[in-house]
């Protein structure tokens, strides 16, 4: 495929399901740079789109039309605030011992000083006002496989070869992915099936999308990426990973470990319905052919409303809604509305988790991010 040639998103698999099946209680079912098209596609099904690109002012967000449907582009949405920098905390607990990225990462900002962006209105009915929020992760298992999206912690496992699908867009094998990694909703799955990789030895992160094990001990997948966890390089413009927006996926999740600590020092990964063709940084992938700029793009930063009483809600469930005051949520991909991510792990309490819906898509703002952006190609914050 040439390089030219961008594969487009996906849309995640709702998983309402759990309103009624989960075992444990019940879990409910669960934001400037270059701007490229795609197509949307199929549920966990990734198809090619012709695309090309263009830079465009900080301010401008114009769609031009272009007589290969869909390569038409757009840039940032507009914003009549100037953003302040803010200053991020210390990160931490750590990914098995590595970072989660620099403590400057954009993914560590404390967003809670910035200015509501100029169409936060819009894109929350996009989203959808009345939705509830839900977390996509818990205890025990759903058909059969782990709630949430599992993380490999793996010190200098042997490398094999992996084969991908969208090659042109992946970053080359081989990637250290042992034989019994863990995939997002288990091995029989059919969603978008995760497989998440640190390598504790060298702090480097694999991600694989749609992945599926050989019985040569190799890998098929439909993309990859490889992030230096000390590292704030983005990925190149345009260019998806294992998740729509081109970002990394286990810097967004939930983790138990950094919710027993009390706090969580990041953004959390978010899916919307539907998005427009438009992405802002630090995302660096479009997941939709929609010129509608009512539509969040991908990488649109949301954070919980400073006014929202989040006291009544259980402890899990409110260091997750405070670290959305704080950190807020970061658009990732298409799915089901509010949907948050988070890894599994049986400490969870499930009802607890199932709290955060009383959080609903009216206590949320779209934020201005801008003044954090040093480089359009690093996630490294002023």
């Amino acid at each position: 495929m040439p390089l030219f040639l961008l594969r487009a998103g996906r849309r995640r698999l709702s998983r309402v399901g759990w309103l009624v099946s989960a075992t444990a209680g019940g879990l409910a079912a669960l934001l400037v740079s270059l701007v490229v098209l795609t197509s949307e596609s199929a549920p966990g099904k990734p198809v090619p789109a012709a695309a090309t690109g263009s830079a465009v002012p900080p301010t401008s967000v114009e769609p031009v039309t272009s007589s290969q449907p869909p390569t038409t582009t757009t840039g940032p949405v507009p914003s009549s605030v100037p953003s302040v920098p803010a200053k991020p905390p210390a990160a931490g607990p750590s990914l098995g011992g590595c970072p989660n990225l620099p403590a400057g990462n954009v993914w560590h900002a404390d967003v809670s000083g910035l200015p509501v962006h100029a169409r936060s209105a819009r894109y929350v009915a996009a989203i959808g006002a009345g939705g509830a929020v839900k977390a996509d992760f818990g205890a025990g298992l759903w058909e059969g496989g782990p709630i949430g999206i599992p993380i490999t912690y793996a010190a200098g496992a042997a490398k094999v070869a992996v084969r991908f699908e969208y090659a042109d867009e992946s970053d080359p094998g081989p990637y250290p992915v042992p034989r019994d990694a863990a995939i997002e909703g288990g091995p029989n799955a059919d969603g978008d099936r995760h497989v998440l990789v640190v390598d504790t030895a060298a702090c480097r992160l694999y991600e694989l999308f749609a992945a599926h094990p050989k019985g040569d001990g190799s890998w098929d997948a439909g993309s990859g990426a490889v992030y230096d966890l000390r590292s704030d390089k983005l990925r190149p413009a345009g260019w998806t990973s294992a998740d729509a927006a081109g970002l990394p996926v286990a810097p967004g999740l939930v983790r138990y470990e950094e919710v027993a600590a009390g706090r969580i020092d990041h953004a959390i990964r978010v899916t919307v319905p539907k998005s427009q063709r438009a992405y802002l940084w630090p995302a660096r992938h479009a997941a939709s052919d929609s010129t509608d700029a009512n539509l969040p793009p991908m990488g649109l930063r949301l954070r919980l409303k400073s006014t929202v009483d989040i006291s009544g809600l259980p402890p899990q469930a409110k260091v997750i809604a405070q670290a959305m005051k704080t950190h807020g949520m970061l658009v990732a991909d298409n799915g089901s509305p509010w949907f948050i991510s988070g890894a599994p792990d049986d400490r969870w309490d499930n009802n607890a988790l199932r709290a955060i819906g009383r959080l609903h898509g009216s206590d949320f703002e779209a934020v201005d991010t801008q003044g954090l952006i040093a480089d359009p190609n690093s996630g490294r914050v002023r």
